[in-house]
């Protein structure tokens, strides 16, 4: 497998060919560059929407169960957020 940058040929309909120029042009970058930053963002995008959705799931399968509750961890965060309230009167 080659580790350096691969070409990939994508067709755009005639608005978003357009659209992509247009920005290459407006930010004076490459319509390449820009083409791979929007890939990159929404790769990231699709990748943080996944995560989410995990935790989410993960959520909902452990509420109400041992899992759900560490009781240390909620009095501690208890105690925190009275300090905090405290400090700010």
């Amino acid at each position: 497998m080659s580790t350096g940058p691969q070409n990939f040929h994508v067709p755009l309909p005639p608005d978003l060919y357009s659209g992509l120029r247009l920005e290459a042009k407006r930010s004076g970058k490459p319509a390449t560059a820009v083409a791979r930053e929007a890939i990159r963002h929404w790769l990231e995008a699709r990748r943080q929407a996944g995560l989410h959705r995990a935790i989410v799931s993960y959520a909902e399968r452990h509420a109400g169960t041992r899992t759900d509750l560490d009781e240390a961890l909620e009095a501690a965060a208890v105690e925190v957020l009275r300090e905090e309230e405290e400090s700010d009167r």
